[in-house]
């Protein structure tokens, strides 16, 4: 076993890997790239080429890209009583 510590670069490719191992088993397809990046005490992971043609197309309206911004839903009216 290799006891030596391992660089930042060596840590996030070994992450990736793990990530584009996991999509392709549960998924059934992994991303056309994907990269890890180490944040402080954050791991971003990005993921290209993962989205199906219907998601795609979802994707493009108006309505969904505003809605996947706001926590909750589509719906920017609140309902009170």
């Amino acid at each position: 076993m290799d006891n030596r510590r391992r660089t930042r670069g060596e840590v996030e490719a070994e992450f990736t890997k793990a990530v584009i191992k996991f999509e392709r088993e549960q998924l059934g397809r992994g991303p056309g790239d994907a990269r890890t990046y180490l944040l402080g005490d954050m791991v971003l992971v990005r993921l290209r080429g993962m989205l199906t043609p219907a998601e795609l197309k979802l994707s493009e309206s108006r309505e969904a890209r505003s809605s996947s911004r706001r926590p909750g839903g589509s719906s920017s009216k609140c309902h009170s009583r």
